[in-house]
């Protein structure tokens, strides 16, 4: 059962949450929903409002929910049910069902969806959206190492609007 928490509620360490733990990036509704493995991405404070960051390749089938949804979501699993994240990571929702491959159940709440087996679910409303841009890059090294085929993430600036913990 999913419990909401306040700002201040939250104790996860994001450096583990998004580093080692990853997240689940999604949008959509009820018409049509993905999400997507992550390992990047920021919590914090921006424009006098708490808010998350993640990063979305256009090529991604995921890129398409978020670009069109005004909220996304990004959720973390129990470590029990991480290796969906090779799923999720490595396969498109163009061609799987990803959430019914690895057991997953949606709940649509709030205007978007999460997975009723996240341990943590964060809402946000789309604030910014700006795709990377290579004359951007101080550190050249950076770019050649992650973008050879200059294939740029989206960065997505989202104000947090709900907090979700479960409880089951």
């Amino acid at each position: 059962m999913m419990r909401e928490i306040t700002i201040q509620e939250w104790k996860d360490n994001p450096f583990i949450t998004i580093g080692k733990d990853w997240l689940l990036v999604g949008a959509g509704s009820k018409s049509g929903t993905n999400a997507m493995t992550a390992s990047w991405g920021q919590i914090g404070e921006l424009w006098g409002t708490h808010v998350m960051t993640v990063y979305v390749r256009p090529q991604r089938y995921t890129w398409s929910f978020v670009e069109k949804e005004d909220l996304f979501t990004c959720q973390v699993l129990p470590e029990k049910l991480h290796d969906a994240h090779k799923v999720f990571g490595t396969q498109s929702g163009r061609d799987l069902d990803k959430a019914a491959a690895c057991g997953l159940t949606p709940v649509y709440e709030d205007g978007t969806f999460y997975y009723k087996e996240a341990r943590l679910v964060v809402v946000c409303r789309k604030m910014y959206v700006q795709k990377l841009e290579e004359a951007c890059f101080t550190d050249k090294e950076a770019d050649a190492q992650y973008y050879p085929e200059h294939d740029y993430h989206y960065m997505v600036v989202g104000k947090i609007e709900k907090i979700y913990v479960n409880e089951d």
